[in-house]
């Protein structure tokens, strides 16, 4: 399973597992089975089950009612920091951030050369692909499309593709966010987006929207189910299950950021110092005899 979503119900612990229970009964769900929790309004979570939820490395988002906003996540801890190292260093440098950013544009025209496109170059050719993905998955629904119309404060605001299209992002952002976290990057440094604590979050997300949100949004829509939110979500898990999509975050990530990955365990988790000269050197060891030698008696007169 890779994302749940649950509201106005208590979640709570049995062994390995995570009960919901509500005004029609309690549910069991396998932790070790969760990539992402997302929990809704009226949600009330015990200790203990946040305790089996981490020890699991799920990702638990709260969210805004049917899943649409965001306003907090807890994450697993991650040992390892080579990935967020690798991103910060990739990030800080316009050289390498515009092969990022390249290299994300690339995943989405894979029969084309953009290694020489500008940014500018890039968003437009990328604003044409989604506009067309948009009239495609139109023509084949029958949903008629006009433009992305939402309001962050207003789900109901929109009309139903467009609320269909809020849903799906937004589980597409809790599965990227997690997967982000997961490996230890930070969700805020963006290579495409910007300004954002969750900058990352839209660079990854998007590479998938084409192919699975899109598509998901348009075919619930032109069911008219009663509740659309929920019919999206249930769609879009049954969706990012048979596209295998996590694994394929966790790879996409690992290659955008140099493929930079932990030759062993013992690697993942250590405590090094920096060094001006060295990059790291080993902690846990006492260098004062060393800063003796070094400094001599001139130090200590």
């Amino acid at each position: 399973m890779s994302f749940a979503y649950f509201e106005h119900c208590v979640i709570n612990r049995s062994d390995n597992a995570i009960t919901v229970a509500d005004a029609v009964g309690t549910v069991h769900v396998p932790a070790a089975a969760l990539s992402v929790l997302m929990l809704g309004p009226g949600t009330s979570v015990t200790h203990q089950a946040m305790t089996v939820i981490g020890d699991n490395g799920a990702t638990v988002i709260w969210v805004g009612e049917r899943g649409v906003r965001m306003y907090a996540f807890g994450k697993p801890l991650t040992h390892s920091s080579a990935l967020l190292q690798a991103q910060a260093r990739l990030v800080s440098n316009t050289r390498t951030r515009l092969a990022v950013a390249r290299a994300m544009y690339q995943m989405r025209f894979p029969d084309e050369d953009v290694s020489g496109l500008t940014m500018q170059q890039l968003r437009g050719r990328e604003g044409a692909r989604v506009r067309r993905v948009y009239r495609e998955c139109s023509a084949r629904t029958g949903v008629a499309w006009d433009k992305r119309t939402y309001d962050h404060d207003d789900f109901e605001a929109g009309n139903e593709i467009n609320k269909a299209l809020s849903a799906a992002h937004t589980c597409l952002y809790g599965l990227a966010h997690s997967a982000i976290v997961a490996l230890g990057c930070s969700p805020g440094l963006g290579f495409v987006h910007v300004g954002h604590e969750r900058s990352f979050v839209y660079d990854i997300a998007d590479l998938y929207k084409a192919e699975l949100s899109i598509p998901v949004a348009f075919e619930i829509a032109a069911q008219q189910p009663a509740d659309i939110g929920s019919a999206t979500r249930h769609r879009m898990r049954e969706v990012v299950y048979d596209l295998s999509i996590m694994k394929r975050m966790v790879r996409d990530i690992r290659s955008l950021l140099g493929n930079t990955e932990p030759t062993d365990d013992a690697e993942t988790d250590h405590v090094g110092l920096w060094d001006d000269r060295l990059g790291e050197v080993a902690a846990g060891v006492s260098y004062g005899e060393d800063f003796d030698e070094d400094v001599g008696g001139d130090f200590r007169e």
